[in-house]
């Protein structure tokens, strides 16, 4: 994607400096497009991102008196999830564009609030959904459509966190799920895929751990079936205790065959909670089934590896070039931010069907 310079950059403020505040950080660093403004975390983060980037941004521990001080074009929210409802408001009413890390808040009231919000002062919401910036997902969600119908869609990222991963998902657990916190990634590609109503979910979970709090857990699974017969499943753990496995499955299932993702090298033992590897595909297997009279396949499997395949970073950039021609070309962003919402409600009545123990129906 390119994107014509127009005018001066636009002057971005930088909330949350960690792993995905850093390598947004760095994308506006980098670019002529952009002009970091100020850098806001609580703690020690901001230090070592802004010595990272040559020591040149101003510093600020309190967001509000950032948005203050700086009144930048826009704001980019790579928090918890528990302050993106209100950091994202206050954002946008003090007149900035928004580009925001998932989920989009920690309630569907609140993010009904921010998008509401968004449509209130005419200002950009752009969503981290990662993923659809990436060709071989993109392809991924194509071929799917040559199956047939119903399509049976298996996803997971277990993640074996430790070290400086487990402070991070502990952290998030204190407000969030991994099912919901990684699952609208995944719910989003099915409902992509499928692009038919889902209709009810089950999801079970586990607290393995005595680490999180109480009313939470850090293993999950959840199923969803759509009004057109589809079903789809995901599963997430979190923790030093999980297996690795298993921690990478993506696949797509229809009468007429399988596609699948096949990241050997992403797979690797010690990969599962490396960042860099959870959006890594390398090469698609497009397996047909259809047999001849003695029940052997005509067709072998069709093996695509891909040639566009961005690492993290990249995406990382691809999601900043939207945000910056959503803002220059003034693109309408409403069906993007309706399936965020989407995914997130799918995902909190899975979180709801883990605590509850029951199906939970959906009315659309």
């Amino acid at each position: 994607m390119t994107v014509t310079k127009k005018n001066k950059p636009i002057r971005v403020l930088v909330v949350g400096c960690g792993n995905m505040g850093t390598s947004h950080a760095q994308v506006y660093h980098e670019s002529i497009d952009f002009e970091i403004c100020g850098l806001v975390s609580r703690g020690t983060s901001k230090e070592k991102l802004n010595l990272l980037l040559g020591g040149e941004y101003p510093l600020f521990s309190d967001y509000a008196e950032a948005l203050k001080s700086t009144a930048p074009d826009a704001v980019c929210i790579s928090t918890y999830p528990d302050t993106h409802e209100v950091y994202a408001i206050m954002a946008m009413e003090n007149g900035s564009h928004v580009f925001i890390e998932k989920p989009l808040a920690d309630t569907i009231e609140g993010a009904e609030r921010v998008a509401a919000a968004s449509k209130r002062t005419g200002k950009k919401l752009v969503i981290g959904y990662i993923l659809r910036y990436h060709p071989s997902w993109q392809q991924f969600i194509a071929l799917s459509g040559q199956l047939g119908k119903p399509l049976v869609m298996r996803m997971n990222l277990n993640q074996q966190s430790h070290g400086y991963m487990w402070n991070v998902h502990r952290n998030l657990m204190k407000s969030m799920s991994p099912i919901v916190d990684c699952g609208v990634h995944y719910i989003d590609v099915m409902c992509q895929m499928v692009n038919s109503n889902p209709v009810q979910v089950h999801a079970i979970g586990a607290r393995l751990t005595d680490d999180i709090p109480a009313d939470n857990y850090n293993y999950g699974q959840l199923q969803i079936r759509f009004a057109d017969g589809s079903v789809g499943w995901y599963e997430a753990g979190w923790g030093p205790m999980i297996s690795e496995t298993a921690f990478f499955i993506k696949d797509v299932i229809g009468p007429k065959g399988s596609v699948s993702i096949v990241a050997k090298e992403a797979t690797k033992s010690g990969k599962s909670d490396s960042v860099a590897s959870h959006t890594k595909t390398e090469s698609l297997r497009f397996h047909h089934a259809q047999t001849d009279e003695d029940n052997e396949f005509v067709k072998e499997d069709t093996w695509i590896d891909l040639t566009d395949e961005p690492d993290h970073q990249e995406l990382c950039k691809r999601e900043q070039l939207f945000f910056l021609k959503a803002i220059l070309e003034d693109i309408d962003l409403t069906s993007l931010t309706e399936d965020a919402l989407n995914s997130l409600r799918i995902a909190f009545a899975c979180d709801e069907s883990v605590k509850t123990g029951k199906i939970v129906t959906l009315v659309k």
